[in-house]
């Protein structure tokens, strides 16, 4: 009786588990909607190549979820354009059936998708850029992260870094969107506060031919610098040609969204000598996917490119930590990944991360920007002090 007891018990147990297997999933399907067209389409390329390297490493891994395979589905979310990245991400859930999206790329877009679609459909958005300080207080319903730091954050170093290099005055133009508007505010209220004067303050748009009544205002308030705090492929770097022409200023500062090849390119020269901040550690997991992107692409990562490494990454490990690829269940297990305690694990180790998971174990998902996840969905991070020199976007130190 006692050795029939015990074969009924394993049955069961075999059973069991090949019901557990059987719910397992053949494929998880990750949207990445990134602003591919728009005032910032020079960066999304890299950031793209980033989070499908994540999937691509997790899905040759053959241990998600039992060994789904891991399918990336792209769709542009512009960046200013909120009903059209409310219409990409709505095709990507109701069409393309994604279990959570990387993305957007642009704080405007992000909140479009998270208030109008995500959130509603119960679908995680995890953001590698928007980095809007409304994002902080929005409600999300816990549906919504982000790898990179607030603006609230930003400001106060972008205030400092004024500060040290000796700027009394400055003159400041940004984009007229949640971005910029939440950007400028954090930089005017800590550069007042710490002594600094703030001549003007004052909105520009995206898509114009003409700046000259906008750099025109600019110059008739003056100021030590010009802060542009816009997007570097269409009015931020529009306001710089133009401030350049009139002879208005000839040294700017550049926020996190001006920071990138395209308008060091654009611009040449002339640009040499700004300033700017641009979110980036010099943790170990930074080098060792510098290396991995060149050798997987030929080329250096842009801007953010890291950061949608590491959502794609962490959005994975977070479904492996559940057992599942339901986002009303993965939400929940964000943090339990990405901070102590733990295993610490870094580019190239997401199938070491993802075997820790299924047996149980614990993990600290450092990635590629030395992760720490906060209250809310929220990201602590660091700054790169960027100098244009030699036409290249130099890194001075980190913050």
């Amino acid at each position: 009786m006692k050795k029939l007891a015990l074969a009924v018990a394993a049955a069961s147990m075999i059973a069991g588990a090949a019901q557990a297997g059987s719910h397992m999933p053949s494929e998880v399907r990750l949207g990445v909607a990134l602003g591919f067209t728009g005032p910032a389409e020079s960066l999304a390329a890299d950031m793209a190549a980033g989070a499908e390297m994540a999937m691509k490493e997790v899905a040759d891994s053959g241990k998600l979820l039992g060994g789904a395979k891991v399918t990336p589905v792209r769709a542009d979310s512009t960046c200013v354009d909120a009903s059209a990245a409310a219409a990409a991400a709505e095709r990507l859930i109701s069409a393309e059936k994604v279990d959570a999206i990387v993305g957007a790329l642009c704080s405007g877009a992000t909140i479009s998708i998270l208030q109008n679609v995500a959130m509603p459909n119960g679908v995680l958005l995890f953001s590698p850029s928007a980095t809007s300080p409304a994002l902080s207080t929005l409600e999300d319903n816990g549906y919504f992260f982000r790898a990179s730091p607030s603006d609230a954050r930003q400001g106060q170093v972008i205030a400092e870094m004024l500060q040290e290099k000796g700027y009394k005055s400055i003159a400041m133009t940004y984009t007229n969107n949640d971005y910029g508007k939440g950007l400028a505010d954090s930089i005017q209220s800590n550069f007042e506060a710490a002594g600094g004067k703030v001549t003007i303050n004052t909105p520009h748009e995206d898509g114009k031919g003409d700046y000259g009544a906008e750099v025109g205002a600019l110059a008739q308030a003056g100021g030590d610098i010009l802060v542009v705090a816009g997007y570097l492929d269409q009015g931020g770097k529009g306001i710089i040609q133009s401030s350049l022409d009139a002879g208005a200023f000839d040294h700017f500062f550049l926020p996190d969204a001006m920071i990138g090849d395209s308008l060091t390119a654009a611009i040449g020269p002339d640009l040499n000598g700004s300033i700017g901040t641009v979110p980036g550690t010099d943790s170990p997991g930074s080098d060792s996917y510098k290396e991995m992107f060149t050798a997987a692409t030929g080329a250096a990562p842009g801007p953010y490119s890291d950061y949608s490494y590491d959502a794609a990454a962490m959005t994975l490990l977070a479904m492996q930590a559940a057992g599942t690829k339901d986002s009303k269940v993965v939400k929940d297990h964000f943090f339990e990944i990405a901070n102590a305690p733990g295993e610490k694990i870094y580019p190239g180790e997401l199938a070491k991360g993802l075997e820790i998971l299924a047996n149980g174990g614990q993990i600290d998902y450092v990635g590629a920007t030395a992760v720490e996840l906060i209250g809310g969905g929220e990201s602590a991070g660091s700054y790169r002090e960027i100098l244009v020199k030699d036409q290249q976007n130099t890194t001075v130190r980190y913050r």
